[in-house]
């Protein structure tokens, strides 16, 4: 089996935002700018070995397991999800960045059930399963590492499928199932990772709703700038001044302490300023 044609790809999400293509198939029309960045999932390594992972288990299920067989749909139903929740929290990131990295999760958490099922393949049927430092596991985890060099190949899914083709298209059960075995630990790896950073990002910058809150104020602000340090001004749409420097304060949340995750505003000289006002949210003002 080889995989299905792929669609046109969508920049990488860290980069800029996606254009649509043109009729033509130039990138000519642009769509506006959005606050949070989203798709571009086919540039991310953890999608592309996901991919793989799917396509591979798909074929697998075709020819070692009982198509009637309740483990076979399972297997195929794991490997979509860890391959689409990707997809659809890379999509999501632009209104939710929860979302986001619930649906990350999900994708880690179906690769290892689906581990788990081609480990019991092996052991049922008495079959050896490769260690980590054996030399067909070594040769499959090389191919990975030529990643850096083939990144935008590989954004392709049947020419990733070639990279790996010797082992997934075998004759013998035990080394596709094993070979499977070894991308999926990369793709669960490369999740890791990613749920990692996604987690860091929304402790550091915050959620949509609070990232959308400071950008319409700062956007108010630049047609109105304003020396008062009353913080009534944010019912008006403009950044509330330091009651300590007079310097403009920025949307925060709080980290750590008996306030871990609430919002205020803070003075943006800090460090060197430690100025802070409570920060009201628009139901709490109008209650």
């Amino acid at each position: 089996m080889s995989p299905s044609n792929s669609e046109p790809d969508n920049p990488d999400r860290s980069s800029k935002p996606e254009d649509p293509p043109a009729a033509n198939g130039d990138h000519a029309l642009h769509r506006p700018r959005r606050l949070r960045p989203s798709g571009g999932y086919r540039k991310l390594r953890s999608y592309q070995v996901a991919t793989v992972v799917y396509d591979g288990t798909v074929s697998f299920c075709d020819q070692f397991v009982d198509k009637w067989s309740r483990t076979n749909d399972q297997m195929v139903q794991a490997a979509r999800s860890g391959n689409k929740n990707i997809a659809e929290g890379s999509r999501a990131a632009a209104a939710s960045s929860q979302t986001e990295l619930r649906l990350v999760n999900v994708a880690r958490a179906s690769l290892e059930e689906l581990l788990l099922d081609y480990e019991d393949f092996l052991r049922h049927r008495k079959k050896r399963q490769w260690g980590k430092n054996d030399p067909e596991a070594l040769a499959v985890r090389a191919v990975g590492d030529q990643h850096r060099d083939k990144a935008g190949e590989w954004e392709d899914p049947k020419v990733h499928w070639l990279a790996y083709a010797r082992w997934l298209e075998h004759a013998d059960s035990a080394v596709v199932a094993n070979a499977l075995i070894c991308l999926i630990h990369q793709a669960n790896y490369l999740l890791d990772q990613q749920i990692a950073a996604l987690e860091r990002g929304f402790v550091q910058q915050g959620g949509y709703s609070e990232q959308l809150a400071a950008a319409r104020i700062a956007e108010r602000n630049k047609s109105r700038v304003t020396d008062t340090s009353d913080p009534a001004d944010q019912s008006r749409g403009e950044l509330p001044t330091c009651p300590l420097c007079k310097k403009p304060m920025a949307l925060r949340t709080a980290r750590k302490g008996p306030r871990v995750g609430s919002q205020f505003w803070g003075c943006t000289g800090y460090p060197e300023c430690k100025g802070t006002r409570p920060f009201d949210k628009p139901e709490q003002r109008n209650a």
